[in-house]
């Protein structure tokens, strides 16, 4: 079996992580990814190899940028939590105060800390989108505003798969009169050329294709058999999306897609700017501060836990105010760890305590028993 090439560097103490990163492809010839630690806002990791793309066999190089999926709710749930800092969101307030068409059918009460946590009960649309409507930010934003919700909005939590993107999104919109991608740009500049919530045309080339492998495409064949409509449609939206996610040309290797401000599922970044914007949630990170103590103390309490709304077969996650906590469903570094996994193996992450940012991308989708980013982060407890 061909050993793959991995290239970049692992400060002293770390070599356990890279053997974890290296172990990654085991049996998997066309797997490409990258692997960016921080700790105190200084790189101790840096690591890439594989493939980007099967079809050319082109090299996974230091600035390839791969389709995050659900870790782009963490990206989304820190530039909310940084509104709060700076006074223009508060956690407590109905979404309707700076939304007001979100009240319609039932939804007045419910607060920004419901939204991001999944307890809106908009985690579908009651009408299937096809792929146009889904890439019409106006359409969809309005379309969740006006729409009565699936269960009593606070009473209980489902996963807001594709639609937390569009209900955080608009958020942004209505305090910044910016989209949540140019907000993003704005906030982050240092690492404004290899993290986006709306691909640039120009960085089209940089992109990983991504691959289902069979476990992913199991996966997506369990959702459309799903016990409740309302789990697939969640990932689905009826029609807009495979239920693997990807197809060689379609869902999220689309470059339509690819281009739209999907902020549920749509962000694209290299394994080094998701590392360094998340560790400047914790640490100071190339002179930029993202969020302070107070704001982290807020938005880090527990919200939603447990079986959801529509039954699912547990290990479950946990989120706070749209952050995933450390769980049995997604082990992080312990319980000052939060973040966001991402459909596939993608994981992105901060530690409070160990002031730890970190990212780890993949174009090699699995699903179920995916244990790649689990035992890099295993030895990344150890190392630390």
């Amino acid at each position: 079996m061909t050993q793959t090439d991995i290239q970049g560097t692992a400060e002293s103490g770390y070599e356990k992580v890279a053997d974890a990163f290296a172990d990654a492809f085991a049996g998997r010839p066309t797997m490409g990814a990258g692997l960016t630690i921080r700790v105190d806002g200084r790189r101790v990791v840096h690591l890439w190899g594989g493939v980007a793309d099967e079809r050319t066999a082109a090299p996974w190089r230091e600035d390839t940028a791969s389709v995050i999926f659900s870790c782009t709710k963490g990206v989304s749930s820190v530039l909310v939590a940084r509104l709060v800092q700076e006074g223009l969101l508060d956690y407590e307030q109905p979404v309707a105060q700076y939304w007001p068409e979100f009240a319609a059918e039932g939804k007045a009460g419910v607060t920004v800390a419901d939204l991001l946590a999944h307890r809106a009960g908009l985690s579908a649309f009651r009408s299937p989108l096809t792929l146009e409507r889904a890439l019409d930010w106006s359409f969809a934003t309005a379309a969740l505003a006006m729409q009565e919700p699936l269960w009593a909005p606070g009473t209980g939590y489902a996963y807001h798969a594709i639609t937390h993107g569009w209900l955080a999104g608009e958020l942004v919109r209505r305090v910044t009169r910016q989209s949540l991608g140019e907000y993003l740009a704005r906030i982050a500049e240092p690492w404004a050329n290899a993290i986006w919530v709306g691909l640039p045309d120009a960085q089209r080339s940089r992109v990983a294709h991504l691959q289902a492998s069979e476990s992913q495409q199991e996966a997506g064949r369990q959702l459309e058999a799903a016990a409740s409509p309302w789990t697939s449609r969640a990932m689905t939206l009826g029609g807009a999306f495979p239920a693997a996610l990807v197809t060689p040309h379609g869902g999220f290797n689309d470059p339509r897609v690819q281009a739209a401000q999907l902020p549920g599922a749509g962000g694209i970044a290299t394994a080094d700017a998701l590392s360094a914007f998340w560790s400047a949630t914790v640490a100071e990170t190339d002179s930029v501060r993202l969020l302070d103590d107070a704001v982290l103390d807020q938005a880090l309490i527990p919200m939603s836990a447990g079986e959801p709304v529509f039954p699912t077969d547990g290990p479950w996650p946990r989120w706070a105010r749209g952050f995933q906590l450390d769980s049995e469903a997604r082990r992080y570094l312990g319980e000052s760890s939060f973040g966001h996994d991402g459909a596939g193996g993608q994981v992105a992450f901060a530690d409070r305590d160990a002031r730890v940012g970190f990212g780890f991308v993949t174009n090699w989708m699995e699903a179920g028993a995916d244990d790649r980013a689990t035992n890099i982060v295993d030895a990344l407890r150890g190392s630390l």
